[in-house]
């Protein structure tokens, strides 16, 4: 969403001295529009604000000088190494943007200097930031005030609005093209018994598509809380199974998990055997072998994610020979407090109707059982256990698509027995907007003013009919009510929209989402999302 604010009130240059009493020239419509997104840490230029106004007499003489920065006192300077102005310059059907300045002497007011000639008509300025490598990804910018000092010694000060927003910092996890990669998509995200974050997503080696090509799950490491992150490994490859080529044996949609218990991490994949260049989604059939259906596979790490096992195959443990296809989430499961292990699932029924489940294992990964369908025409699933002992299963609804009013917002149930029986929770298809996409959803017991509160957090593209706005939210009451001042806004522009969270410690989220074929890691401390100061 842009955050834009126009003054109608003309803001006339006032002249400081040796100015005809005559004013030949004037400015009006000043803007300030910031499309919401982070300054990524390990990319040189992060073009984030835009200021425009028109200009209009007799500017023949008239150059900007000067560019003043205001930021607040609240402002993490020392995360940036530099920051820069643009011009846009129009040469027929070109647009190019010239230089004004760059500086790396950061200070509350900032000073860039140039000596630019104006447009007649629309003037347009981009301001970027680039970061330092080692910045603190919880940082924050916040500008109080731009300042154009102009040739005449005359100014003119354009204010971003009391709605200013934060800027925030944010590293790119995975960039296509990256290692010969065209796209890394669908993002799980957890925190290990030890700290450890790990990552894991598809590598869609040739294209964006999904199953059936050549795709493998990779996984990220960060020892550190996220500022820094290991060699991508790839930890499920299916290589030429069954004489099949790579694109022939792809595996994608991860959804990532911990026991709680014994530390093991599992990873849960759907592999597809066979059908080239065909829509596993459409083309997956009953039965179970892996020349007729799609495969549940998993692997697992006992040693904090640094290596991990061989393919363990579960799809005849769980899989209705019926169904036409069953997969995992994607994104992350948990352990209930009993030690159960949970984690989202969804299946295509004889008639080819999707369902969102649960998949569980009550002996820490030996065997694995599997719940009845929540709801009809629902799918990518995450799940979170309320204090009552109940699980919630937060959906996709398919069924919004078709909807009168367009979108319903996510379907969301109650389970009192893994799954055998499902209750509609009051919240279902009016609390959580979605254009029809992934969402993540985790729970947490955090001290909110001295009691302890069971704190469930949503992530998802906050709009009704498209994948953009990229948006964090917080419950205080289980998910009942989802209160607009615990949110935060991270990124705005039209995206893939996937994300995954967790919680990295007591006072900070950690969150994965999809750009358009990237993976972005951002940090957000809790007390932004709930209002604390």
């Amino acid at each position: 969403m842009k955050s834009t604010f126009i003054f109608i009130s003309l803001l006339i240059l006032i002249s400081k001295c040796n100015h005809s009493p005559k004013q030949d020239w004037i400015i009006s419509m000043p803007e300030f529009i910031y499309e919401i997104k982070p300054i990524f840490t390990n990319y040189e230029k992060n073009d984030l604000i835009i200021i425009k106004f028109n200009v209009s007499g007799s500017n023949s003489s008239h150059k900007v000088k000067k560019v003043i920065i205001s930021f607040t006192s609240s402002s993490s300077l020392l995360s940036l190494k530099s920051v820069y102005v643009l011009h846009e310059v129009k040469i027929g059907n070109t647009i190019n943007y010239e230089l004004f300045d760059r500086t790396s002497s950061l200070f509350k007011q900032t000073l860039l200097s140039g000596n630019l000639k104006l447009n007649s008509g629309e003037n347009k300025f981009i301001i970027g930031f680039e970061a330092k490598k080692e910045a603190d990804l919880t940082s924050i910018i916040k500008i109080e005030n731009v300042t154009f000092v102009f040739s005449d010694n005359s100014n003119l000060i354009v204010n971003p609005g009391s709605d200013n927003q934060l800027i925030r910092f944010a590293k790119i996890l995975r960039s296509a093209g990256q290692e010969g990669v065209d796209t890394y998509r669908i993002p799980g995200l957890v925190t290990t018994k030890k700290g450890t974050l790990i990552a894991v997503y598809d590598v869609r080696r040739n294209n964006s598509k999904d199953l059936q090509g050549d795709i493998d799950i990779g996984m990220s490491r960060s020892t550190d809380g996220g500022q820094t992150w290991e060699p991508m490994k790839i930890i499920i490859d299916m290589n030429n199974w069954g004489d099949k080529p790579q694109e022939q044996n792809g595996v994608g949609d991860p959804c990532i998990f911990v026991d709680e218990v014994t530390g093991t991490i599992w990873v849960a994949a759907l592999w597809f055997h066979g059908f080239p260049d065909q829509f596993a989604w459409n083309s997956s059939g009953p039965g179970l072998d892996p020349t007729v259906t799609g495969q549940l596979i998993m692997v697992r790490s006992e040693d904090d994610g640094l290596t991990w096992s061989e393919v363990i195959n579960i799809t005849n443990q769980v899989k209705d020979p019926e169904w036409r296809l069953l997969l995992q989430g994607p994104g992350r499961g948990i352990t209930l407090k009993d030690g159960t292990l949970v984690f989202p699932a969804q299946f295509r029924d004889a008639t080819g109707m999707p369902w969102s489940t649960i998949i569980y294992s009550k002996d820490h990964g030996n065997t694995w059982n599997i719940g009845k369908g929540a709801k009809a025409n629902t799918t990518e699933a995450q799940c979170v256990q309320l204090s009552d002992g109940s699980i919630m299963l937060n959906m996709r609804d398919n069924g919004n698509r078709t909807a009168k009013d367009y979108n319903n917002g996510r379907s969301v149930a109650i389970t009192y027995d893994l799954g055998e029986t499902w209750i509609m929770h009051p919240s279902s298809n009016n609390a959580l907007p979605e254009p029809v996409c992934m969402a993540s959803l985790i729970s947490a017991d955090l001290d909110i003013e001295g009691k302890i509160v069971r704190v469930l957090f949503f992530s998802n593209p906050n709009n009704r009919t498209e994948r953009k706005n990229i948006t964090v939210k917080a419950s205080l009451d289980e998910g009942v009510t989802w209160p607009s001042e615990y949110e935060v806004e991270l990124y705005s522009p039209e995206c893939f929209g996937y994300s995954c969270l967790t919680l990295i410690d007591k006072e900070t989220l950690g969150i994965i989402y999809e750009g358009k074929k990237d993976l972005f890691f951002q940090k957000i401390p809790i007390r932004d999302i709930l209002g604390i100061k």
